[in-house]
């Protein structure tokens, strides 16, 4: 069964204008691209410093936005870990912490870390499970 974003970007609704439809695809792009760019902790620590976490209307925008945690518009996404920031930004406190630069910097270094570790036990599984086929293939002829 095709999802209903995959079928939202790729057919017009039959109740909606071409123009409508434009503006909708339009409208899931630069979402999602905002989304996205809420996994960078710097542009995070930007918007704070900024005011945009005061406004009410920009927190709003933020809870809105969580409808990207459903699988069918998450799949979408290059970059998951941008979720997880867009589930911290409901918290007050966490959105007050990021005017402080060494918060954006702490974040930013948990996610390099994160990374060199997932990809080094990502290898390590990848090359078990290598030996484990390799293994199963000599002992099955």
């Amino acid at each position: 069964m095709q999802s209903f974003a995959s079928y939202w970007l790729t057919q017009p609704c039959i109740y909606v204008s071409g123009v409508q439809y434009e503006q909708q695809r339009i409208r899931f792009q630069l979402e999602l691209e905002f989304v996205q760019c809420l996994a960078n902790p710097n542009y995070l620590n930007f918007l704070a410093q900024r005011g945009y976490f005061k406004d009410k209307s920009f927190v709003n925008y933020l809870k809105y936005l969580l409808y990207w945690k459903d699988p069918d518009y998450a799949k979408y996404l290059k970059y998951p870990q941008c979720l997880h920031m867009l589930e911290l930004l409901q918290y007050e406190h966490f959105r007050k912490e990021l005017v402080n630069a060494q918060c954006a910097k702490f974040i930013d270094e948990q996610q390099i870390l994160h990374w060199q570790h997932y990809s080094r036990k990502r290898m390590r599984m990848q090359q078990a499970l290598a030996e484990q086929q390799q293994q199963n293939n000599t002992s099955g002829k």
